[in-house]
């Protein structure tokens, strides 16, 4: 999803961008952290005592989103598992995309770990250390269905106005196609400018785009006409040498696949299981 890409220099359309940091989110072990040790299971030490503070940036459905006023998603989920391990609470905390580049917040000690649908990238890997990939993912083109297109390719051979998420690999992708895509500030916002006519096509990761499509609204004004396979690994961050917490990811991650928690998951958040998907071989 989000790129290390800094070369952009267009207004972002229907910005809707957070201001600061908000904590929106507690969820998992009812544990309070015993002492207030910041110090948790297997070592591992936290920026806050008695939770572990993960960075996102809302909303990206399915992956996290806020839902009957609570933050929820394929991600939140997974880092649930990881907080229990740890013997603590999950806090979730809003901030804007630029963060996600430098691993800044990780870096100043205001979350233990980002969780945003990330791919993972060697740009990315000078900044911040990955966890395990836990995710496949694909490119989807979306259309108006009276765009009379088939193809990303026939969306640039009309001139159609495309839209993406600013600052992501789908952005980028199209740019390396020789496009010119209006860019908007989060997934929210690139619905709404299909759906508004500012742009007749857009593309973004796929998962969000069956999110989408599961309403009748959407399924019944717009189409998917490409699938594009660009080779995307999500993965969770961590400060630089944050050995330990990458460790407890890990094992959570492989835990959940092993007992089958993933795959409930999975056809929780995503969509009918694919293992494919589901399990992509670790960079």
């Amino acid at each position: 999803m989000i790129t290390l890409s800094g070369r952009r220099t267009r207004i972002l359309a229907a910005a809707t961008a957070t201001a600061g940091l908000v904590l929106v989110a507690a969820c998992t072990s009812s544990d309070d952290g015993g002492s207030g040790s910041k110090t948790a299971a297997g070592g591992v030490e936290l920026v806050k005592a008695g939770q572990l503070t993960t960075c996102t940036h809302l909303p990206y459905p399915p992956f996290q989103a806020e839902i009957d006023g609570k933050v929820q998603g394929f991600d939140v989920s997974l880092i649930d598992l990881v907080a229990k391990n740890l013997g603590v609470k999950q806090a979730i905390v809003d901030t804007p995309f630029e963060n996600f580049k430098t691993g800044a917040f990780l870096n100043s000690g205001q979350c233990d770990l980002a969780a945003a649908g990330m791919t993972i990238t060697d740009e990315r890997k000078k900044n911040v250390d990955f966890s395990d990939p836990y995710f496949e993912a694909t490119q989807a083109v979306l259309v108006d269905k009276g765009a009379g297109v088939s193809s990303l390719a026939e969306v640039k051979a009309k001139g159609l106005k495309l839209g993406a998420q600013a600052q992501t690999t789908g952005e980028d992708y199209a740019e390396k196609q020789g496009l010119d895509p209006v860019s908007f500030e989060s997934s929210d916002a690139v619905l709404n400018g299909l759906r508004t006519g500012q742009v007749k096509a857009v593309v973004i990761d796929y998962p969000v785009v069956q999110g989408w499509l599961k309403d009748k609204a959407n399924a019944g004004a717009f189409t998917v006409v490409d699938n594009l396979n660009t080779g995307e690994q999500y993965g969770f961050t961590v400060k630089k040498g944050n050995a330990k917490l990458v460790a407890a990811i890990n094992k959570a991650l492989a835990d959940a696949k092993a007992d089958g928690t993933y795959k409930t998951l999975y056809e929780k958040w995503i969509g009918p299981y694919d293992a494919s998907a589901a399990s992509p071989s670790a960079s």
